[in-house]
């Protein structure tokens, strides 16, 4: 196959796809006690917000590993710094289910598996630059984020069944032994280069990580980006992390929570296959990005208010198609205008900023919770407000060059 003179090889999808077995995994790690908060706490003696710290470890040992892990993905490539994202995954993830009765051994696995997950994540544009011209990276990312959303719904959906079936250490030995068969896969089909390059050189070509860095932090379009980045995935932590206390005080069980948050992801997963292929398609990001803004708005109303389990489902549904679409389009813009800066170091830069967006908002929702009650609802009516802020900044986006010159190509 043929495009603009380069050629790009099938085997390109076997790449990805083991990349994407790898952030499946991780993901679900991260999300396991979520849809179980109640249980997990009763289960371990301790109060919700320390089931909570078990997720939130993620995003504090985010904040510490990611500019290190971005620059082992920019100087070493991705096969090694996946590779030792995996190798952590599937080492602390069966570890966490033989120390299962245990909460502090279980909180120390987590954070094992939290080391790991900057060295996965922040490769997602790596590997579509890698291995994809440049108008399938956007399709490229897509499809690598539709694997943190699979993660998480598999996650949410399948422990609560999982934990009322077989208990919770039964749950977390399964777990932990699909992530070591995943690491194995994914050092046996992962390669860093193909024959042959997919794009010309100028294309390829990438600035000294922390040179990169500089020019990063002057980019006024990529700042902007940041901060819709820190609130829009500060919002999907925020929720998928007590989306059983947001649900639970109006008398949904932990399976509908579970199915709640899960539909959210499944949504994520239908749009990151529609909205970032239309990118590709019409040559444009920013059109996209605010569109996927716009959406994810209403979908978080009913949210916040959905009082029948219909409404709630088609809510959170909408929530995430929108919400959840925004990132592998904006991963691939953030590329695109910061060129020649290194791709895992904007790509990092962008999660880095959840992260931290990620604990205040945790923080923050919990302790804004009505004390008699246990209701969510001030708090995510805060992050609507949030969000409208976040579409404002999105209309003062300009759309990528480098798309521009390709169709002039």
């Amino acid at each position: 196959m043929e495009q603009t003179n380069f050629k790009v090889y099938g085997y390109r999808w076997v790449v990805l796809l083991g990349f994407m077995l790898v952030v499946v995994i991780n993901q679900l790690l991260w999300i396991t006690f979520a849809p179980i908060t109640g249980s997990a706490a009763k289960y371990y003696g301790v109060s919700d917000l320390s089931i909570g710290l078990l997720s939130m470890s993620f995003m504090v040992v985010f904040i510490i590993v990611s500019i290190p892990a971005s620059w082992v993905i920019d100087t070493y490539g991705f096969r090694v710094a996946v590779g030792i994202g995996a190798a952590l995954t599937g080492f602390f993830g069966l570890a966490r289910g033989l120390v299962a009765p245990y909460y502090n051994l279980v909180l120390i696995s987590q954070i094992g598996i939290a080391i790991g997950q900057p060295f996965i994540l922040n490769a997602i544009t790596k590997v579509a630059a890698r291995w994809f011209p440049i108008r399938e990276r956007a399709t490229a990312s897509g499809l690598g984020s539709l694997a943190i959303y699979l993660g998480i719904a598999g996650g949410l959906v399948l422990t609560p069944y999982l934990t009322i079936r077989s208990g919770i250490d039964s749950m977390l030995v399964i777990y932990g032994i699909v992530s070591m068969v995943v690491a194995a896969v994914f050092f046996l089909v992962a390669k860093e280069h193909p024959p042959t390059p997919p794009c010309s050189q100028e294309q390829e070509e990438r600035s000294l990580v922390f040179d990169g860095l500089r020019q990063i932090l002057h980019q006024g379009d990529f700042l902007l980006l940041m901060l819709v980045f820190f609130i829009g995935l500060g919002i999907f932590n925020g929720v998928t992390t007590w989306i059983e206390d947001i649900v639970r005080p109006r008398g949904f069980s932990i399976t509908q929570a579970g199915m709640t948050g899960g539909l959210m992801v499944v949504g994520g997963v239908v749009g990151a296959l529609v909205i970032p292929a239309l990118s590709d398609r019409y040559r444009r990001r920013t059109p996209f990005i605010i569109l996927a803004i716009s959406g994810a708005i209403v979908g978080l109303f009913g949210i916040t208010y959905a009082r029948s389990y219909w409404l709630l489902l088609f809510s959170a549904f909408i929530t995430g198609f929108f919400l959840l679409s925004a990132g592998p389009v904006g991963f691939q813009y953030g590329a695109e205008i910061t060129y020649p800066a290194p791709e895992g170091t904007s790509n990092g830069l962008l999660l880095l900023m959840g992260q931290i967006s990620g604990i205040l908002f945790i923080f923050g929702m919990d302790s804004f919770k009505s004390p008699v009650t246990g209701s969510m609802t001030p708090s995510l009516v805060v992050l609507i407000g949030l969000m409208i802020l976040s579409l404002f900044l999105c209309t003062r986006l300009k759309d990528s060059t480098a798309l521009m010159s390709e169709m002039e190509i």
